[in-house]
């Protein structure tokens, strides 16, 4: 079963939050960049995967279609393993991090998809052989920077039925509005994106400390210094980071420097499927609990979604806190009640909506023999 093309498409679908416009990189941030890649095979089989992401999705693509594709074209779409480590090792001189890797996360995920098909079983069935339905979610919300937004967006999550919310803001006002919005039962994190020195993120965990954080994510600059991490657990708050590790080794230099609580690697992000089963594998053995990372909306949702349902089912699952103006894969990027169903087709569970993708379409590039 070879690969005989592999196309690209960049969407943007416009989204409501119901506060101000968010900004990203300076620009106003209003639609949802997906990158959706298509793998076809000489069987017939077809995945569907996606490379991070956002702002940074049009980098992605390009390295898809001028770089990676190319390479792949021909190759046995069965063997993930192999594929995937020849692709990381011939390219590691363009980055362990970054549109590289992102772009081999892409072809890891549908190639998953693939292997899911092909099997007749979804993928949460195929890794893990568990028998989830849904999973509880946590509202992760936009930065909106006004207390009073913030704690009225909280608020507006917890009335919804989410038990578990994460900010992601950098100030003690604006955490205090969000507890004091949603009471002491519902559990709160903040994602900061590494702001802080290592002294300055000990202050702001004492600062914080009130507030009663499930978690503080990502509170060092720069998110590598794993012994700076350490230091603010030692200060005694529970730390969490990954989404922005460089795979599976840097995990391991993570947990040897006892730097986090919570591991956070993203599926769109880190190497796919294969290197996120590694990376849960080797948190297990530390004794380190993962929730995954999920910022995104495409197939990477999903292959989120079935690794959670199969090897992390008791950790919430994070889904921003945005209405789409139309999802590529219907109701389950809803989370109503503060739960996600787990799609119980083949693979991924759900092919992307066509009709979705032509509608919100930016370009396509399609690569074969």
């Amino acid at each position: 079963m070879n690969i005989t093309a592999i196309s690209t498409v960049l969407i943007d679908i416009p989204y409501g939050t119901g506060a101000p416009t968010q900004r990203l990189g300076g620009q106003a941030w209003t639609a949802m960049a997906i990158l959706l890649v298509r793998v076809e095979t000489s069987a017939g089989i077809t995945g569907w995967g996606e490379g991070f992401g956002h702002a940074v999705a049009p980098a992605t693509k390009c390295v898809l279609d001028t770089l990676v594709a190319p390479q792949l074209i021909g190759r046995d779409a069965r063997d993930i393993s192999g594929v995937m480590a020849d692709m990381l090792q011939r390219l590691h001189l363009y980055g362990r991090n970054g549109p590289v890797i992102y772009a081999l996360s892409a072809i890891d995920i549908a190639l998953w998809d693939i292997a899911g098909k092909a099997a007749g079983l979804p993928l949460h069935r195929l890794v893990g052989g568990s028998s989830r339905q849904e999973l509880f979610a946590y509202a992760s919300l936009l930065r909106y920077g006004e207390p009073e937004v913030v704690g009225r967006m909280a608020a507006r999550a917890a009335a919804e039925g989410f038990r578990a919310i994460k900010l992601h803001e950098t100030g003690v006002p604006q955490v205090a509005a969000a507890r004091a919005a949603i009471g002491p039962d519902i559990a709160l994190m903040c994602d900061t994106n590494c702001p802080w020195t290592v002294a300055q993120a000990c202050e702001m965990a004492a600062a914080l400390s009130a507030q009663k954080l499930a978690w503080l994510e990502e509170p060092v600059w720069p998110p590598e210094d794993f012994a700076g991490l350490a230091a603010v657990r030692a200060a005694g708050v529970p730390l969490a980071a990954g989404e922005n590790a460089a795979g599976l080794v840097d995990f391991r230099h993570m947990f040897e420097a006892g730097a986090v609580d919570i591991a956070q690697p993203s599926v769109t992000k880190i190497g796919g499927i294969t290197e996120m089963r590694k990376i849960i594998a080797l948190a297990e053995a530390f004794g380190v609990r993962v929730v995954p990372h999920c910022a995104y909306f495409g197939p990477g949702y999903l292959a989120s979604l079935q690794l959670a349902a199969a090897l992390t089912p008791d950790a919430p699952f994070e889904r921003l806190h945005v209405e789409l103006q139309a999802s590529p894969f219907g109701t389950y990027l809803d989370a109503p009640g503060g739960k996600v169903a787990v799609p119980q087709g083949s693979g991924l569970g759900c092919d992307p909506d066509l009709e979705v993708i032509e509608r919100y379409r930016r370009g396509e590039v399609t690569v074969t023999r």
